[in-house]
């Protein structure tokens, strides 16, 4: 503002004087003339008031594609209010959160699909048999989730009107990242360009590896007084999923359960034991194992998946949920009887409980097997078979790779040569074993060079066929798997392309 310079000369003064008495005067009689009567029964708004009850009714949601949020009924745009001479009461006419919520859940072509999953607020029911479900006693602001395995979840706000959410069909084709390889830019761009420029929609990343680190701050008080902290903190991993979600990827977070050297060091009463020298027992690789009987070690994983799902990941995928098959295992000692229906009924219970507490937090739950429980008729010796499992996964996840079947599947000796059909018969296999239940088959492929038959190269050929006996078997997308990160893009189809969808 610029500076007014003083005035010397009198007469100037009393002009002014003057005028602004006239001013004065006339302020106040257009005032008394003009002003707007305001009665107590329609009180003003102000500027941090919601709408209008009249203004803030919406319209019913018909039809929620996945991934389209509405906005907050409790975010409204504040009403407009011109300046008031004097104070006035603030009102809150917003409308009230929906103490019931119900819905219909239906696919593509407009049929009901039921025991779709339901979950909000810490809790989760299923669609009854015409794909409708209600929800009551909703906290204002609390989200729902809509999820069945092969759709993509939809989250959405709730209307005091029924809801008809139409799911749209979604095949997760991922490729695997260490924590390493997803805090190195180089091998993380590369895997970046591949889902820019090909039919890859998802990545897998370790949030607990092999040696049971975790690649961020943890708050997981447990995680944090064991050492989880791994050798690679990614500081801007929030970002980093950021990213991820705003490109519109598919993010599976990978957890290792009871291969867990961390844990079994820092805490031996939870370890298998070596009854030679009573420390904790180790496999081939010298990493110890924790002891899946006890429930502890269920809880340990279970917070650290909680966490998982909190910074946004679409699915949980537990990795070796099962007993060890390496080492000296006449050595190993645990605080149960080991009998195989111990084992399946320690590796169900698991899976039973994580579904339960990850399923209400909106997120999908996934585990590992191996590629043999898909032929095998006992549990493999390490607590794994279809028929316990299906009940508490929403996607089981067979490592069907052609080098890790030495002695081949039924009538391929020597499985390497024939990779479609090893995909082919191990994913048909697994989907009839796995009854009426609504898991889905999203096998993990080889993508590295064979190690137990000839020593092939698997090139953009062999990923290729195994790809085309996953999608010709049912499967709900696929996986690959590199332990370096790098895989065959000569194998995967353009995006956009007709092949890519």
């Amino acid at each position: 503002m610029e500076e007014t310079q003083p005035h010397g000369i009198t007469h100037h003064l009393l002009d002014s004087a003057y005028a602004l008495c006239l001013l004065s005067l006339a302020v106040v009689f257009g005032y008394a003339v003009f002003a707007p009567t305001i009665s107590p029964a329609t009180p003003m708004l102000s500027q941090h008031t919601a709408t209008p009850q009249a203004e803030a009714v919406t319209t019913p949601v018909v039809k929620i594609e996945p991934a389209v949020v509405p906005r907050r009924l409790t975010e409204r745009r504040p009403a407009l209010v011109p300046p008031s001479p004097t104070p006035r009461p603030v009102v809150t006419s917003d409308v009230p959160w929906p103490a019931r919520v119900s819905g219909r859940v239906l696919d593509p072509e407009q049929r009901p699909v039921p025991g779709a999953a339901v979950a909000a607020s810490g809790r989760e029911l299923k669609a009854d048999d015409e794909g409708r479900f209600t929800l009551v006693d909703l906290p204002p602001g609390t989200p729902v989730v809509v999820k069945v395995p092969g759709y993509a979840r939809v989250i959405l706000e709730p209307t005091a009107k029924p809801l008809e959410i139409v799911l749209k069909p979604l095949n997760v084709k991922a490729a695997y990242l260490t924590y390493f390889g997803f805090a190195d830019r180089g091998i993380r761009g590369r895997v970046m360009e591949l889902l820019e420029t090909t039919e890859l929609n998802g990545v897998v990343i370790d949030i607990k590896g092999d040696r049971g680190w975790i690649p961020y701050r943890t708050e997981v008080p447990a995680a944090v007084a064991a050492g989880a902290l791994g050798p690679v903190i990614l500081r801007d991993f929030d970002s980093l999923m950021a990213g991820l979600k705003a490109r519109g990827v598919y993010t599976i977070a990978r957890i290792v359960a009871f291969k867990d050297n961390v844990l079994a060091r820092a805490r031996p009463e939870l370890a298998i034991i070596d009854t030679r020298n009573g420390n904790p027992w180790v496999d081939q690789e010298k990493l110890a194992w924790v002891d899946p009987f006890r429930e502890e070690t269920w809880s340990y994983n279970i917070e650290i998946a909680k966490e998982a799902a909190r910074k946004g990941f679409d699915e949980i995928q537990f990795d070796y949920v099962r007993f060890p098959t390496d080492g000296r295992l006449s050595a190993a000692r645990y605080s149960k009887p080991v009998t195989q229906q111990s084992r399946l009924a320690t590796i169900s219970g698991f899976l039973a409980r994580a579904r339960r507490e990850l399923g209400a937090l909106g997120v999908f739950v996934a585990a590992d097997t191996f590629g043999y429980t898909a032929f095998n008729a006992n549990d493999t010796d390490i607590g794994q078979r279809v028929e316990e499992l299906a009940p508490h996964l929403d996607f089981i996840c067979p490592m069907v790779y052609p080098s890790g079947y030495h002695l081949g599947v039924p009538g391929y000796r020597n499985p390497v040569t024939h990779p479609y059909e090893v995909v082919y018969e191990s994913v048909r296999a697994i989907s009839r074993r796995s009854g009426s239940h609504p898991v889905r088959v999203r096998p993990w492929l080889q993508d590295f060079k064979d190690y137990a038959f000839d020593r092939r190269i698997f090139g953009p050929a062999e990923v290729r066929a195994q790809i085309k006996g996953s999608d010709d078997a049912g499967g709900a997308g696929w996986m690959l798997w590199n332990p370096r990160n790098r895989y065959t893009g000569a194998a995967l189809n353009p995006k956009g392309s007709l092949a890519a969808r």
